[in-house]
């Protein structure tokens, strides 16, 4: 006995494979238009990040070793208050953005509540002035007494 397989029709009346087919072009075409709809991506339409300057410091103790978890405060040198507050990292450092352009900004450490790991008490050094002309990235030290 021999047995035919017939094609049987799909619902739609197409045959199965005919309409994976279909379906499969129909998927293409809508991905294609898609692209083609979606907005190009070029730098002038993506919205552009402000420049900016990079203010990097160590903070140092008095034995000329880098000092870990110092509150550092930043403000413009024409302001009174601080505008900017971070804490120095394991190795002393800290980085603070800035806005681009000609200023001039006060740099201080705040001891307030600070208790260093062996003891001793610090007491903070002289204000460092950052200036700061473009986009750029100054280096400074903050020196603890």
């Amino acid at each position: 006995m021999t047995v035919t397989r017939s094609f049987r029709p799909h619902r739609f009346g197409l045959p199965m494979l005919a309409s994976r087919q279909v379906v499969g072009w129909i998927s293409l075409l809508l991905i294609l238009l898609g692209l083609c709809a979606a907005p190009n991506s070029s730098a002038s339409d993506k919205k552009q990040e402000k420049p900016y300057a990079l203010l990097f410091g160590t903070v140092w103790g008095p034995d000329n070793r880098p000092v870990y978890g110092v509150r550092i405060l930043i403000r413009r040198a024409d302001k009174k208050k601080a505008q900017w507050e971070l804490y120095s990292n394991h190795m002393g450092e800290f980085a603070q953005r800035l806005p681009a352009g000609k200023a001039e900004y006060i740099v201080w450490a705040d001891l307030k509540g600070y208790k260093s790991l062996d003891g001793k008490q610090l007491s903070p050094g002289d204000e460092v002035t950052a200036h700061i002309e473009y986009d750029e990235r100054l280096d400074i030290g903050v020196h603890l007494k």
